[in-house]
């Protein structure tokens, strides 16, 4: 199975749309091109009114928690919940395995990191510990006051994170999560770039749940004005129309400085207005980039007694001159994330009867072909 075109439980992704993506996809088009990154998740689908889960991300593999990656984040619009951000302003960098979940789960996860930590390197359990567990809500589908998220449950996708194909839509944190009033979830892409001698993988990671139908644009096309039927989340939530959040993880392997992974984070927003969106005043937008490049170059923890010739570090990175490059794959990876989010999903049913559609792709595909 051609994992550009379906999931490794078949689900179809946007290529298999007919959509011609710029740029060079890596072999698994994810977040798991980037090496040494590994994804797992839990799903929580129970009875009519459970519908949530958690995505867990370890930057450097579920084995190297502890070294530190240069990394930033950027809020585009605040209604939202990224834990440990403070930290990251500060130190320009990140530890320790990543948690994306529902809105009323952020503290939860944000302990069983921390378990999952001292539980499983111990070593580590004497430095602090400021983990990130971001959110988006998915109370329309799902019971999300009724605590169903555990801290076994984020271990759970803490240990099952693994490398290479990765499934997206209604898995993991995204489960019970909708995008442009279809259902949405968990999505991906990567791009691979050139850069001299050497070639780099930059990716993205996305949970999906915002926009509203009539906004949702695909290869350029409007198609969201011609699919306004059929909006049950459009109906329900008529106040605030577009409401909703989207947390974006951007990784790459090519060495970045920290205020380089906030030029990328920055960038964002374009590939997620690619696809239709204008942000709401509703919404938590807030999104990390990291890179994995520099290893053993940044350190936390306590210093020893005095400074010697030995207490310098250095990082190498990619010239500013040359960041355009990655800025293209970045706006690129999440425009086909946030697609591959919509294509690789089918109807649910959740709490209350609340309905979410699947994206119609066969009247997709008969749009993008008349434009």
């Amino acid at each position: 199975m051609n994992p550009h075109l379906a999931t490794p439980a078949g689900k179809p992704r946007a290529r298999s749309l007919g959509i011609l993506f710029d740029g060079e996809p890596g072999p698994s088009n994810a977040i798991t091109d980037v090496p040494g990154v590994e994804v797992g998740y839990a799903t929580l689908i129970e009875g009519d009114r459970v519908r949530t889960g958690v995505t867990a991300i370890h930057p450097r593999g579920r084995a190297n928690p502890g070294q530190p990656c240069a990394a930033a984040t950027y809020s585009l619009n605040g209604n939202g919940e990224m834990t440990g951000v403070t930290w990251i302003e500060e130190s320009g960098a990140v530890a320790l395995p990543i948690a994306i979940t529902n809105t009323h789960a952020v503290g939860v996860a944000h302990e069983a990191i921390i378990n999952w930590t001292t539980t499983r390197h111990p070593h580590l359990a004497d430095q602090w510990m400021l983990p990130v567990a971001a959110e988006t809500w998915d109370g329309y589908l799902n019971d999300i006051n009724g605590g169903h998220v555990t801290r076994d449950v984020v271990l759970q996708a803490l240990d099952a994170a693994r490398g290479g194909p990765i499934e997206e839509g209604s898995v993991g944190g995204g489960t019970g999560m909708n995008c442009y009033s279809y259902k949405g979830g968990s999505g991906t892409a990567s791009r691979v770039v050139g850069y001299g001698a050497e070639s780099y993988t930059v990716a993205a990671f996305l949970q999906c749940n915002f926009g509203s139908r009539s906004e949702l644009r695909i290869a350029g096309v409007p198609v969201g004005r011609d699919l306004t039927d059929d909006d049950p989340l459009g109906d329900w939530f008529a106040a605030a129309s577009g409401a909703g959040s989207v947390i974006a993880i951007i990784a790459t392997d090519a060495p970045m400085l920290p205020g380089q992974c906030k030029a990328l984070a920055r960038r964002v927003p374009l590939g997620l207005a690619r696809t239709g969106t204008t942000g709401s005043h509703y919404s938590g937008d807030i999104f990390l980039a990291l890179s994995t490049a520099n290893a053993g170059e940044l350190v936390f923890g306590f210093p020893g007694p005095e400074p010697d010739a030995s207490s310098y570090g250095s990082l190498r990175f990619v010239s500013w001159q040359w960041l355009d490059l990655f800025y293209e794959a970045t706006v690129r990876c999440v425009e086909e994330a946030v697609l591959n989010a919509l294509c690789a999903n089918a109807e649910m049913i959740g709490r209350d009867g609340h309905r979410s559609p699947a994206l119609p792709r066969d009247r997709v595909r008969a749009l993008i072909g008349q434009a």
